[in-house]
């Protein structure tokens, strides 16, 4: 029952997210990261929150309109970790010249890392281990 809850908790966090990222909003997409987050792309370049942070501002700036979704291929906690592999599909327009645009088509395969910090799941690292881009 408490995994139930807890995945409750982390697919509405992980919607709010998406929502946000959809929104290009960094504010409230980043809500969910702690300041002592780790992102490992597929590059296995590593980043601290605040680098990640202007990449992804940056992305966002970059990008006319994104869509998002993805789905949870498993899941397990231990030690007061949830740690989750999903499956993720990105949609990004970018401007290409004055009035055309560019449609780049990202899947990746991602491990999460979740802990519960004074009562809010928070993201602890994101580490990508597989990326297409078409």
């Amino acid at each position: 029952m408490e995994t139930d809850l807890i995945i409750s908790a982390i697919d509405a966090l992980h919607k709010q997210a998406d929502q946000a990222m959809q929104l290009k909003d960094g504010d409230t997409y980043f809500q969910v990261f702690d300041p002592s987050f780790q992102f490992t792309g597929s590059d296995n370049k590593t980043l601290n929150l605040r680098d990640y942070k202007a990449e992804i501002q940056g992305f966002f700036r970059r990008a006319k309109s994104i869509e998002t979704s993805h789905y949870r291929i498993k899941s397990s906690i231990e030690n007061e970790i949830f740690t989750e592999k999903i499956a993720r599909k990105s949609v990004i327009v970018k401007p290409n010249l004055l009035v055309f645009s560019k449609k780049q088509t990202i899947q990746t395969e991602e491990i999460y890392q979740w802990r519960n910090l004074g009562g809010e799941w928070k993201v602890m690292s994101i580490e990508v281990v597989l990326e297409e881009k078409y």
